[in-house]
């Protein structure tokens, strides 16, 4: 895979990632944090997206550095989560200075994950906190952990033909000395495929009962799914395709530009998800630049999609069945 080429074992200086789960309730939180600020961007292309303090991202806002982004399950009930993050980095008097006092300025983006493991249970500030004082300068672990905990991919036909996916992180560095990293919580109501090949890697299992024709038609493919939909005049909120993550870099970019890379790496989603950015999505995706390297944006945007599609591809390969859900892992050879 196009993997083989990019994804080297390398961190942008200045960020720290840190996960929280509850393997029980299925559900967790993850964090990037960036003490001494960065340059930030934002894109939002799902019709159905789930944020907070999301604002000061937007290239139109007066604030010019961010302290960090948390990737969160518990759909809208996590948001609340952000909290503990806040009140990590005010202990440690970071944030925007408000004279009375500094805010740090922390964005919350969350998926939908109530339908595996306790619905009732979600990322709340504590965790939050947790995943901040878990948040270290190393490659971050991938798979059911953090805010993949209880991402799933392929819900098109409910539930009982889902797989578990989780989270997955990826990252370059060019001979210049420009890193470009990406964290990716992917939790798709269809398929995710290699961009390379098209072969679905976890995604909408097929419907058929006997065993023997299940094993050569183990996905029913999301693009047939959606085919048998076409009929309807409109179609329920089952989608429920969420694909959230933070593009780190140490590129030296402004907010504008900032924005134009989470816009460009909307196309590496679009590579290894189907469907997407529908009106049932959360799809966001957020830019942190550390402004040390020059070059020029359209590298960076097209760079950071290789390696948000090769995030994504790795957190369906790193995930472990987990809720009564099988993963890549127990797909069976054809």
């Amino acid at each position: 895979m196009s993997g083989d080429n990019f994804r080297v074992n390398i961190r942008t200086q200045g960020f720290k990632i840190g996960h929280a789960s509850n393997l029980d309730a299925v559900t967790g939180c993850s964090v990037v944090l960036c003490e001494e600020g960065a340059v930030c961007g934002i894109d939002k292309r799902g019709g159905g997206t789930t944020t907070r303090q999301a604002d000061a991202f937007e290239p139109w806002h007066v604030v010019q550095s961010v302290h960090g982004v948390l990737l969160t399950g518990g759909s809208a009930f996590g948001l609340g989560a952000l909290s503990g993050v806040l009140a990590y980095l005010e202990e440690r008097k970071i944030g925007f200075d408000m004279r009375v006092a500094r805010v740090p300025i922390v964005a919350a983006v969350g998926l939908f994950d109530l339908g595996i493991g306790s619905g009732s249970v979600r990322p709340d500030p504590n965790m939050a906190y947790q995943a901040c004082m878990n948040a270290t300068t190393k490659s971050p672990e991938e798979g059911c952990i953090g805010a993949g905990t209880g991402a799933t991919a392929g819900k098109l036909l409910g539930m009982d033909h889902a797989m578990k996916s989780g989270i997955g992180w990826s990252s370059l560095e060019s001979e210049s000395g420009l890193v470009i990293e990406a964290l990716v919580a992917v939790n798709p109501g269809g398929d995710i495929v290699n961009p390379d090949d098209g072969t679905i890697l976890a995604g909408v299992r097929s419907p058929v009962t006997n065993e023997e024709l299940r094993r050569t038609t183990y996905f029913a493919d999301a693009r047939k799914v959606l085919l048998q939909f076409a009929n309807l005049p409109q179609v329920e909120a089952v989608i429920e395709n969420t694909v959230i993550g933070v593009v780190l870099t140490n590129a030296k970019l402004t907010k504008i530009q900032a924005t134009k890379v989470a816009q460009m790496a909307h196309d590496g989603l679009a590579r290894t998800i189907r469907p997407a950015h529908t009106m049932f999505d959360g799809d966001t995706i957020f830019t942190l630049a550390r402004g040390e390297v020059e070059t020029d944006v359209s590298i960076v945007g097209a760079l950071a999609a290789e390696v948000f599609s090769e995030a994504i591809v790795g957190a369906a390969l790193n995930a472990q069945g987990l809720g009564g859900l099988p993963a890549a892992v127990d797909v069976p050879s054809q």
